[in-house]
């Protein structure tokens, strides 16, 4: 397909504002902090959204990314209770689990036999669990399959991992790449603001700690995912002050991939007074804004079972490239109230981003087109 003028694309943007954002993307030039805030504020989402397309275009044309992967959530005990989790418990409570090494395999073996390429593995912080099962556990994953694609434990678990085995951080990645792990999920970013976590995950890493391990990650040479948690307590700022401190450290290391914005589901947490669940206007600023202020994150993608399949699909005309996998048995935020299904199929995936006018490449978070 042919790509717009650039020249004429920004002549037919009418908003003043959103016309010098458009001048800017166009001269390939990072947009500032203050453009950023203005267009998590806007109400033109039509153009911001065209801005935020075309961009995405500019990149990828009509290429719509998917994966076809499971989720492992190994054990939902956790010692950190985040009021924003409703997938959490302690230990003895009768809904706690920890998953058995071979319960892992052979889950992993299932959802191979059904053609998954990846497997996704996050779960609690349980004092129970050494380091030697996580090894074991991946080790045990990649013998299911060589070419499987391991995307395995967030910032938060690695600090864990580190403080429990008196390591340093680096050295439990270390380890845990060499059993087997390729990537980084986003998970445990939240928001950076301080003032923010003390509500939502008081015991949980700090924002600044979060970004030290995933620069670690990235000086080993594995990549990973961002991700920023939206709808609860954080104000704009807050999110421009994120969002800025990604494209840093992405200035710095290269290493984030995907820009992942998550919409917070609030039923079973402990964020008292929680906001309404997040407008289409709310969804498109923030999902369009990122991909016009993360110029140097390849992919953005959008989740759909955080947001819903009519969403998610939108978002594709408004610089979303990559519509969020499969994700076998899902469970921390369908424990939060999320109402999608915990699965969905390939053929349902393709005909999503098909109905929307996308050209569906099944991918990896290694981004090597597999089909």
């Amino acid at each position: 397909m042919s790509m717009q003028d650039p020249e004429q694309f920004v002549a037919g943007i009418s908003n003043p504002r959103i016309r010098r954002i458009a001048e800017t993307v166009c001269r390939n030039e990072p947009v500032d902090t203050r453009a950023l805030g203005e267009m998590l504020a806007t109400d033109d989402i039509l153009e911001i959204g065209a801005v935020a397309d075309f961009q995405r275009r500019q990149l990828y044309g009509n290429r719509v990314f998917y994966g076809v992967n499971m989720n492992l959530n190994y054990t939902n005990i956790c010692e950190l209770r985040c009021p924003l989790c409703a997938f959490s418990c302690d230990p003895g409570d009768e809904t706690a689990f920890v998953l058995s090494l071979d319960e892992i395999e052979n889950r992993v073996c299932r959802a191979v036999d059904r053609g998954v390429d990846e497997v996704h593995i996050v779960g609690g912080l349980n004092p129970e669990l050494d380091l030697d099962y996580f090894e074991e556990m991946i080790r045990r994953v990649r013998g299911v399959k060589k070419d499987l694609v391991i995307v395995a434990f967030t910032a938060v678990e690695y600090d864990y991992f580190a403080r429990q085995s008196a390591m340093p951080v680096s050295d439990v990645i270390g380890r845990l790449a060499a059993a087997g792990v390729d990537a980084l999920p986003g998970g445990g970013a939240e928001i950076f603001s301080p003032d923010v976590r003390k509500i939502i995950a008081p015991k949980k890493i700090s924002g600044r700690q979060w970004l030290r391990i995933m620069e670690t990650a990235h000086e080993q040479g594995l990549k990973t995912n961002a991700t920023m948690l939206y709808n609860h307590r954080e104000t704009i700022a807050d999110m421009v002050d994120h969002l800025a401190a990604i494209r840093e450290l992405q200035d710095k290391t290269g290493g984030f991939k995907t820009f992942v914005p998550l919409a917070f589901h609030g039923a079973n947490t402990g964020i008292q007074q929680a906001r309404a669940q997040s407008t289409g206007y709310d969804d498109i600023r923030i999902y369009a804004a990122a991909r016009i202020f993360l110029h140097n994150v390849a992919h953005i993608k959008a989740l759909w079972m955080y947001l819903g399949e009519k969403t998610a699909q939108v978002l594709l005309s408004f610089g979303v490239d990559e519509l969020g996998g499969t994700y076998y048995d899902e469970k921390v935020v369908h424990s939060a109230g999320a109402q999608t299904p915990d699965f969905s199929s390939e053929a349902r995936l393709r005909k999503i981003i098909e109905n929307a006018g996308g050209r569906p490449v099944r991918t990896t978070a290694l981004y090597g087109e597999t089909t």
